[in-house]
């Protein structure tokens, strides 16, 4: 029996609150609450709460619980990996963990967004990344190459640099024309995106490299027959193809020899395949042989004039102008966007965006989308969106409420958890010479010229395709060997005055203390008992010589799986 004090039971009958109640109530509970935690959550931004609110919704669709959020040192080590592709520096692991704000993790995004410190080495990452979509991880390094990676990538650290707005880079990349090489006339980085695709087979590798990177669109197969799967069919690649026809890559030569300098891309009069530039059609034929005509038709059934002379249409320029106003290109680069900080987009694979392949979160991909073109196409807050995201703050560690989450099982992410994934060789480069400071001394030419040659090196030795967005560390022997006894690692396990170890087996702190540093400058957290014991095993093994254990401890960790792992 209930109460005479307390009043019929909660249900029986309902409660109704005046509007200066709930008014009291609101005040008292933002009262109680911490004014930094109040000052963080405002600082959150909508796209980013929006985000939340998505994928939390597919956790409650599919009954998963999230695993917990990552400890600090591991997610600090996670965001320096993905926004300018390094792990930190220890003193930088250091102040984040220090930092006891509740805003913490929106100042150390914001600062490696736009705190000058940061500048070159976020133009550097991303440029590094999109010279690897554009041309290949080998794309400029063939002798009589048409392309200048040099040239590429300039065009892209100064454009992130700037924070060149995305739709402006993707009208370039498609309408360039000049010199694909730095220091020669009429130069323009931008054009090294189709120097080595528009003279060959009718410009087909053009066409379906520019449809797949920007647009998400898979038109290759259907150069020859209708695709199986999606709405593309072979009069439209062919009609897409049509835009390319006016662009020519000129060899130009070094002097007195027949050695490629470099290419210049220009825009000349076709005169179509039936030779009258007044109507410049092309032929394709199909499978059973018949021969069709095809003219510049965006993929939205937007007619161009099919006039070839380059007076009357510039034939790229009306495509890039076409492409920066559909709603492909927003999606598209989200859906990148978030596969580089989340591991997987939202379709498999990134770049294939239709009806016959259904995103795994198909609204969220929408209005992400709808905000992107909201913000001016600021990619610098699209990077802040996904990093400040809960998702994104998860720890790697599965629990047993959402271990069934796992898309390499073929199963669409729900991104329950942070999927672990292997370093890019970039971002182990990068990560072994922040380790080292006296590795990063030189110019920066100098130290591009280092980097370059290393990941030749690696690039040979593993075997990476032309083209991937990562590298695979699959323990060949090569890598082991790269690995174990390079120069990379040789430098970053040196005990010289000036370098990391160096410094720290000279500083005045218990062996303990030491050895927790270095776990934390490689893995983003201290050290375990078990490792702890085995370190001290190490110091009676080299008779109490702290910097001899401190080797043999970072150089296990350099070549562990947990350093090479983004988790």
């Amino acid at each position: 029996m209930p109460s005479p004090h307390l009043g019929p039971p909660i249900g029986r009958h309902k409660m109704t609150l005046c509007p200066q109640t709930i008014t009291r109530i609101a005040v008292v509970f933002a009262a109680l609450l911490p004014t930094s935690w109040i000052a963080a959550q405002s600082n959150v931004p909508s796209q980013t709460q929006l985000i939340d609110k998505h994928i939390k919704q597919g956790w409650i669709d599919y009954e998963l619980k999230p695993s917990p959020t990552s400890p600090d040192g591991k997610w600090c080590r996670r965001v320096y990996l993905d926004i300018i592709g390094r792990i930190p520096t220890p003193e930088e692991l250091d102040a984040f963990l220090q930092d006891k704000g509740a805003d913490k993790d929106q100042r150390l995004v914001n600062s490696l967004l736009h705190d000058d410190r940061y500048t070159e080495e976020y133009a550097r990452n991303w440029a590094t990344i999109w010279t690897n979509i554009l041309i290949g991880q080998t794309g400029g390094n063939e002798r009589n190459s048409l392309t200048s990676r040099a040239g590429m990538s300039k065009y892209l650290r100064d454009s992130f640099a700037r924070n060149k707005p995305y739709n402006d880079m993707v009208f370039e990349l498609v309408t360039a024309t000049g010199s694909t090489k730095p220091g020669t006339e009429n130069f323009n980085g931008a054009t090294n995106f189709l120097a080595m695709k528009v003279n060959e087979d009718q410009a087909t590798l053009a066409t379906s490299s520019t449809s797949r990177i920007f647009m998400g669109l898979q038109v290759q197969c259907t150069q020859c027959h209708n695709h199986p799967f999606n709405q593309w069919k072979q009069q439209k690649f062919w009609e897409f193809n049509s835009f390319f026809r006016q662009t020519r890559a000129l060899r130009r030569y070094v002097s007195g020899t027949r050695d490629v300098s470099h290419a210049e891309l220009v825009d000349e009069d076709f005169a179509g395949e039936a030779g009258d530039p007044s109507k410049a059609i092309v032929f394709y034929e199909l499978r059973n042989g018949l021969t069709r005509t095809a003219g510049p038709v965006f993929m939205d059934g937007t007619e161009v004039d099919v006039s070839g002379y380059v007076s009357d249409v510039n034939r790229r320029e009306a495509l890039g102008k076409m492409m920066i106003e559909s709603e492909f290109m927003d999606k598209m680069i989200v859906n990148r966007m978030w596969a580089h900080f989340m591991g997987y987009a939202f379709t498999k694979p990134v770049d294939d965006l239709g009806p016959h392949n259904v995103a795994s979160h198909p609204q969220l991909l929408n209005e992400l989308g709808a905000e992107f073109r909201k913000s001016s196409f600021d990619l610098k807050q699209l990077i802040q969106w996904i990093a400040l995201s809960e998702p994104y703050r998860l720890s790697s560690q599965t629990t047993g409420s959402n271990a069934s989450d796992d898309p390499q099982q073929g199963e669409p992410p729900k991104f329950t958890h942070f999927y672990l994934r292997q370093m890019s060789a970039e971002q182990l480069y990068q990560s072994l010479v922040s380790t080292n400071k006296a590795s990063g001394q030189g110019s920066y030419e100098q130290q591009e010229e280092k980097r370059n040659q290393w990941l030749q090196q690696f690039v040979s030795a593993f075997g990476t395709d032309e083209g991937d967005e990562s590298t695979s560390f699959n323990g060949s022997i090569p890598q082991a060997l790269m690995m174990f006894n390079g120069d990379l690692v040789k430098n970053a396990t040196s005990v010289e005055n000036g370098t990391f170890l160096g410094d720290l087996s000279r500083q005045n702190l218990k062996p303990a203390d030491k050895v927790h540093r270095l776990f934390l400058a490689g893995m983003g957290r201290r050290a375990t008992r078990d490792e702890l014991t085995i370190a001290n095993k190490l110091l009676g093994a080299r008779k109490g010589d702290q910097a001899e254990m401190l080797q043999d401890l970072w150089w296990s960790i350099l070549n562990s799986n947990e350093f090479i792992l983004n988790h």
